[in-house]
Order: structure tokens, then C-alpha cells, then sequence
């Protein structure tokens, strides 16, 4: 039987995916700039030299979603270029090896930083880019959950809780933002 093809045309839109140095922004990245979008990869790691180093539309910016300064920074940086932003995609998330056990035994450091980067840094990246979307009454907000957002199993009892309020998060900014052209969704 013939396969299906789908292509996307994301001409002249302009994406800020976050985490998208390497695994699934780093696939995210790609789609986007495979569909001729305008890519900035907001990252606390570099891309690899080889990834993307003979591509056009595909920019690197440092940014740790833990830090507010970071986030405003790389929308600041992305509407200098273009004066816009349609499309940003929360993807950056970290899952420790030391958080893989009982909460008892996960360190206040390692719980504050997944809180930090997992959840606060969704909610940094939407507030900065809300006011640009709401002056173009349009945009997309798409946060990475897991399954792990919708199930339970022992010893991740950091990451799930945070994974199902993203889930949470893009609801209720969903409901928010609505009346201003803005979808906001989540992916599991």
C-alpha cells in the first residue's frame, strides 16, 4: 500500500524551542526547521558542531529556564530579529539520577531545581513571550508533559507531579489566553 505524506509549512514563523540541543526539542528543532520555520534554540548546552552547521534559519541561544533574566533575554534576542514570536515550545526538563528515588530521599536541592527548570521555567518562558502574542493576538504555546504526567510508578515522585501540573499549566493559560488568539496545548 502507498504511504501518506504530510508536509508542513511553517514559512516565516518564528520558534523558540527550549531543550532543543539534543533528544526530543532536538527532533522538535528539526521538524521546524525542516518545515521552513525560523529556529532559536534555547539551550544551556550548544548543539553539536555537526547539528545544523550547514542549516539557515536555525540559531542557538543560551538560556537555563531556571533563570527569569535567561528567559526574557532569548524572547528579548528573537524579537529584535523578527518582531515576533509565533510559536514556543516548553521542552526544557531535567530528571536527575538522584531524583529516581522516594521523595524521602531526594535532596531539597534536587527537588528545587526540577521545580526550578521542570515547572517555573514553562511559566518564565510563557510570561515572556504572552505580551508579544497578545499584541499580535496570535500564537502557540505547546508544553512537553510525559506519560508520567497521566500514570504513577515508584521512585519518580518529583518528575511525575511536576509533568502533570504542565499539563495543568497549558489548561488553564489555554482558558487565559483564548479571546487573545493564543492556543496553548500540551503534549504526553
Amino acid at each position: 500500500r502507498p504511504s501518506g505524506n504530510v508536509i508542513f509549512d511553517n514559512r516565516d514563523r518564528v520558534v523558540i524551542v527550549t531543550g532543543g540541543s539534543m533528544g526530543i526539542g532536538e527532533a522538535i528543532a528539526d521538524a521546524f526547521i525542516q518545515s521552513n520555520a525560523h529556529v532559536y534554540v534555547a539551550d544551556v548546552e550548544p548543539p553539536s558542531d555537526q547539528q545544523w552547521s550547514d542549516t539557515t534559519g536555525v540559531a542557538y541561544l543560551r538560556c537555563d529556564t531556571a533563570s527569569e533574566t535567561d528567559c526574557k533575554a532569548v524572547v528579548q534576542k528573537v524579537i529584535e530579529d523578527h518582531g515576533a514570536v509565533d510559536v514556543l515550545v516548553n521542552n526544557a526538563a531535567i530528571q536527575p539520577p538522584e531524583s529516581y528515588q522516594p521523595i524521602d530521599r531526594v535532596s531539597s536541592e534536587v527537588w528545587q531545581r526540577m521545580i526550578d527548570v521542570n515547572l517555573c521555567g514553562y511559566m518564565r518562558m510563557a510570561a515572556a513571550v504572552l505580551p508579544y502574542m497578545k499584541e499580535q493576538q496570535s500564537g502557540v504555546i505547546i508544553n512537553l508533559a510525559s506519560g508520567q504526567a497521566h500514570r504513577t510508578a515508584r521512585e519518580v515522585g518529583v518528575y511525575g507531579p511536576i509533568k502533570s501540573a504542565n499539563v495543568m499549566q497549558a489548561r488553564q493559560w489555554g482558558v487565559e489566553y483564548a479571546r487573545e488568539g493564543i492556543r496553548v496545548l500540551s503534549v504526553s
